[in-house]
């Protein structure tokens, strides 16, 4: 009995136990799962979808063209575009990044290297927005440029940098007229003007609250050139209206390819011969094309996208190396005219293999 008595005993024991051992593994699990969903300082990139820049969205065209003749045209030039996680936009967790680590589609980067610290979500969202203007207008220049239709612009004083030879002198909101007696017509203009100063001080004419004002500046050098130590935004007046419809996307990436478009839709004829083609970059008026972010994720999303040559900018390439997917070529460019020379060179059968290549 005593045995039979125990034995009630020893199972409520055993069952006690089992139990302790069933709300430990479970409380391991919630830690870990709590572990893993806790947020940590990293930024995951993953490729987002491309956009036809000759195609439509919800409906409407992504480029329209009104006050000059414009074309249909068929093929791709795709903008490509970058999902971000992490930061003010929404929270990475351990798994996240775990499983970003294994995935070469992917891109983790520390999260003050992308995000200052405070910046908030609406603070990303306005800048992201503003540059996409930016870069709307500046690829409107740059097409126009390439074509050779002529426009107006005013360089406008955006920012002045610290220990700046313009600091006290210049302000932001003025517009330049003249630098060293040259009219202001455009950067290069500028560039030109104190390169041939060689770092003498040059009078820099200014409109300041509806009069002109001037002040003396000695340029300094920076990476080579003589420069005011001043930013520059641009004021363009458009000989007809171009207008880009593209929501939910914003930054200066898609500067390149939206010039591309517009020079497509202002020439008769298929700049892609049909051609299915991606790239990035940004543009300046003179159509100089820059470096963007998150090159690997755009290359893995243009060829998903169906894109077969992409164009990447030329100050890019060292991020472009081992990151290339199967059947996709990639051709550097470091102009708007060489990105249309590559795709026009394409459309007509062209291997782009001969073209400009990023090698180590």
């Amino acid at each position: 009995m005593s045995v039979d008595a125990e034995a009630p005993v020893h199972k409520a024991r055993k069952t006690g136990r089992g139990f302790a051992a069933v709300i430990s593994g479970l409380a391991a699990l919630v830690l870990g799962a709590t572990v893993v969903a806790v947020p940590v300082p990293y930024v995951v990139e993953s490729p987002g979808p491309a956009y036809n820049t000759l195609g439509q969205t919800a409906g409407k065209d992504v480029i329209s063209i009104s006050g000059h003749d414009s074309y249909p045209a068929s093929g791709a030039l795709d903008l490509t575009t970058v999902y971000v996680d992490g930061g003010p936009n929404s929270d990475v967790g351990l798994l996240d990044l775990a499983r970003s680590w294994f995935d070469s589609s992917r891109g983790i980067l520390p999260l003050r290297a992308v995000y200052p610290p405070g910046t908030t979500r609406q603070q990303v969202t306005d800048e992201n927005a503003a540059l996409m203007q930016d870069s709307e207008q500046t690829s409107v220049a740059a097409a126009l440029g390439n074509l050779g239709i002529t426009y107006e612009q005013q360089l406008n004083v955006a920012s002045i940098a610290d220990g700046s030879p313009s600091a006290g002198k210049l302000r932001v909101g003025d517009r330049l007229v003249s630098v060293a007696g040259a009219k202001v017509t455009s950067l290069p203009v500028v560039q030109q003007t104190l390169a041939a100063g060689k770092g003498a001080p040059v009078d820099v004419v200014v409109l300041r609250g509806g009069s002109q004002t001037t002040e003396t500046v000695t340029p300094t050098q920076s990476q080579g050139r003589w420069v005011l130590g001043i930013g520059i935004d641009y004021t363009f007046t458009f000989p007809f209206s171009v207008h880009v419809e593209l929501d939910r996307v914003g930054g200066p990436s898609a500067g390149m390819m939206f010039a591309l478009g517009i020079v497509d839709k202002l020439t008769p004829g298929d700049l892609t011969g049909g051609k299915h083609v991606a790239g990035t970059g940004t543009i300046s008026p003179d159509g100089a094309v820059g470096p963007i972010g998150g090159i690997d994720q755009k290359l893995y999303g243009a060829r998903a996208a169906g894109a077969t040559l992409f164009l990447a900018p030329a100050s890019n390439c060292d991020e472009v190396l081992g990151h290339v997917p199967d059947g996709l070529a990639v051709v550097k460019v470091a102009t708007l005219a060489e990105a249309r020379s590559a795709v026009e060179g394409y459309a007509q059968g062209k291997d782009p293999a001969t073209m400009p290549q990023c090698s180590k």
